[in-house]
């Protein structure tokens, strides 16, 4: 059975928030990952715990605080307002922002674990020779740190796929703005519209499973050697 009009919509505002959301976890994680994997702080154990706070807390109770701090009241919402960027609550940039929060763990901790296998020797080698910071990042940290990088690329971007309960409680369900595939699903589920709910899910599991495919290919390939 083909997609209608309407899930196709959907599905492109799936892939388009999980790619959004991945690229700035990945931009703003990777600094935050390699503070925690070569930082000294003695409370650096709180950070980590908030960071993994998504792995443990029930979608919707996340949801709810998100969508309190986006109402035009809150604190985020307010920011928003007074900045003129527009409602932040059922808005597709509160997706992004409520994804970014909820698959944090899935892209920073892939991260933190393929920095601090990176030792300091390399570094201080590199820098001994001339090489600036920004130089020292391209040439060594990141291409040690691929198999890592590539880890919390995929598993954000298929984190962020099957989210349900933290989207629908800061997007609602608009078709076109924040309707996503499992909203769609629930909704042809809901109406006893099998079919169709069955050709969006089997949509996501082939995703997934390719998705999950390549990470496990990766990891595989690096461990025998592979550039």
């Amino acid at each position: 059975m083909m997609l209608a009009e309407t899930e196709l919509v959907a599905l492109w505002l799936t892939i388009r928030l999980a790619f959004i959301s991945t690229l700035l976890l990945l931009l703003f994680g990777a600094p935050l990952a390699w503070w925690l994997a070569h930082s000294k702080w003695r409370f650096k154990f709180i950070i980590e715990s908030a960071i993994a706070m998504p792995l443990v807390l029930p979608p919707t109770v996340l949801g709810f605080y998100l969508l309190l701090l986006m109402s035009p009241d809150g604190a985020l919402g307010s920011i928003s307002r007074y900045l003129g960027l527009g409602p932040l609550a059922f808005s597709f940039t509160g997706l992004v922002i409520g994804s970014c929060i909820y698959s944090l763990p899935f892209v920073i901790q892939p991260l933190q674990n393929a920095f601090a296998n990176i030792q300091k020797r390399p570094l201080e080698v590199a820098a001994t020779l001339g090489a600036g910071k920004m130089a020292r990042i391209l040439t060594i940290v990141l291409p040690l740190a691929k198999p890592g990088i590539i880890t919390a690329a995929v598993l954000g971007f298929a984190h962020t796929l099957g989210e349900f309960g933290v989207v629908l409680m800061i997007g609602g369900n608009i078709p076109g703005q924040t309707q996503v595939v499992s909203i769609a699903i629930y909704d042809h589920v809901e109406s006893m519209q099998y079919a169709q709910a069955h050709t969006l899910s089997f949509t996501l599991l082939v995703m997934s499973f390719l998705l999950l495919i390549l990470v496990y290919g990766t990891n595989k390939h690096f461990r025998l050697g592979g550039k």
